[in-house]
């Protein structure tokens, strides 16, 4: 039997700052990493499509 999922802890202070902060933060990519991504994307895309 599975286990239940736990709830999502709450951020409160310090630790809700970083967290925003690091979510605004955009990551930079190069672009091979960026072709790589997309073309792992589009092949499984293509196997769930059938």
């Amino acid at each position: 039997m599975a286990r239940p999922i736990k709830e999502t802890p709450i951020l409160y202070g310090d630790d809700a700052r970083r967290f925003e902060a690091r979510m605004k933060e955009r990551r930079k990519e190069t672009p091979a990493e960026r072709a790589d991504r997309l073309a792992a994307y589009q092949l499984i895309m293509n196997i769930f499509k059938g």
